[in-house]
């Protein structure tokens, strides 16, 4: 199987947009040998983050989608490293929503699936901390594999393209959106305050999926086309 057949089996598991990375220097000490990545992004219903309200947040109906995408990255990440290991690779499939609480790693996952999605030029990381994409702006969920496979790369984006816009940040109701435009080299908590994050919903969004999920900073992101309107 060559790299554009990969692609094919990918996009016709319902994935939105695929790309392909050099992570080489970027992932864990001990996965230095998986230096390629697969980042790709599942677009969410265009109906569902509308019907988020800005004042109110989010919806019961936003956080089973919420889940159910999650959910379905982890199958289309399955088959993919199985696909791999097949052609006799190695591979890892990094869990779509996941946080590893130690060694200070408060709030953070096995890997940026963020940071592979820009080295695949899927999109760039905007002022609400999200993956933005062109087509879907960040109405999207991600996944990511780490593999020992080849690619031909995809070009990096390394800039965000949300210029004087600060929708996000006059919306978030923790006030955890600090306004900063992202490049490749500057730390999460230069653009967001996680833990203000995290606090604000569970204190105000506990009867919604125990406090887990806002989406506000999506509903009112103008990037991407709407579906519909």
């Amino acid at each position: 199987m060559n790299q554009e057949q990969l692609t094919k089996m990918i996009l016709d598991l319902g994935v939105s947009k695929v790309g392909y990375c050099n992570l080489e220097n970027l992932v864990p000490e001990n996965y230095k040998h998986l230096n390629s990545g697969i980042s790709f992004a599942i677009q969410l219903s265009e109906q569902i983050v509308e019907d988020i309200d800005p004042s109110e947040g989010p919806t019961h109906t936003y956080f089973h989608h919420y889940r159910t995408v999650n959910a379905y990255i982890d199958q289309i990440s399955l088959k993919i490293m199985m696909k791999l290991q097949q052609l006799g690779y190695l591979a890892v499939a990094v869990p779509a929503s996941q946080s590893i609480n130690k060694d200070g790693w408060k709030y953070k996952g096995l890997f940026p699936h963020r940071t592979a999605a820009t080295r695949a030029g899927i999109g760039w990381i905007g002022k609400n901390n999200c993956l933005v994409t062109k087509e879907f702006g960040p109405r999207v969920r991600l996944g990511t594999i780490l593999t020992n496979m080849n690619f031909e790369y995809n070009e990096p984006i390394e800039q965000d393209s949300c210029c004087n816009c600060n929708l996000c940040v006059k919306s978030c109701p923790a006030i955890a959106l600090k306004g900063t435009s992202w490049t490749p080299s500057i730390p999460r908590e230069e653009i967001l305050d996680p833990k203000a994050c995290s606090a604000y919903m569970s204190n105000h969004y506990k009867h919604i999926g125990r406090g887990s999920v806002c989406g506000i900073c999506i509903k009112v992101c103008p990037k991407g086309l709407r579906v519909g309107k």
